[in-house]
């Protein structure tokens, strides 16, 4: 029998959510291969922006643990530092595709960043939707989508819960963003329980396999 591959689980932290005016200062990924490790943090560049979310209550400092003077400290690596140790270790892995909450959000500011350092990509054009797959699943047992007013409802709260999964953070962190991903991923491919700390959250029945 030929050996499974499996994605990258891949998360980041901004500094809001324009892509193109709010930088990137953490990233936490996991080879769902080897169970490696990737978690690092960088300063945002002088000319990225800070932008809160208006239909949020929360800024993004609220969001993340961070203040502005911690996303700008001089004395940590650049961003642009950060991308390149970034790609270097995925260029080291057996597969080169990333599973992500939402990939357009995390590929594309990846894509972005690239193309303002001039790096080459290192990971396949091609992602793994959590959302998609989770749907996928609930469809294959209810016989429909998780839909709320004429849109999917499959956001991560409710990928989380269909996982049997709660998310009790007050703050966001990539790398433990990058857990629950891969968690909820590895239940809903696998029908079984990932990382020991999880454990306390039982596998659903109708994921089990």
């Amino acid at each position: 029998m030929s050996e499974i591959l499996l994605p990258i689980v891949v998360d980041l932290e901004t500094s809001g959510l324009d892509l193109v005016k709010c930088g990137i200062w953490q990233i936490g990924a996991i080879d769902l291969n080897t169970m490696e490790e990737f978690f690092d943090e960088a300063r945002i560049d002088d000319e990225d922006e800070i932008v809160n979310i208006p239909e949020l209550e929360k800024t993004v400092f609220d969001i993340t643990g961070k203040t502005e003077e911690e996303m700008r400290e001089k004395t940590k690596q650049s961003q642009k530092e950060l991308i390149e140790k970034f790609l270097k270790w995925v260029d080291t892995r057996k597969m080169k595709n990333f599973v992500c909450q939402n990939p357009l959000w995390d590929v594309g500011w990846l894509n972005v960043r690239l193309n303002k350092y001039s790096y080459k990509r290192t990971f396949d054009h091609r992602s793994f939707d959590l959302h998609s797959i989770a749907q996928t699943k609930f469809f294959e047992l209810n016989g429909k989508f998780l839909i709320k007013e004429e849109k999917s409802d499959m956001g991560l709260k409710n990928v989380l819960k269909f996982c049997g999964m709660k998310d009790p953070r007050g703050v966001h962190n990539a790398f433990e963003d990058a857990k629950l991903t891969a968690e909820c991923f590895n239940r809903l491919m696998f029908g079984k329980n990932l990382f020991p700390e999880f454990s306390k959250f039982e596998v659903p029945m109708e994921l089990r396999k």
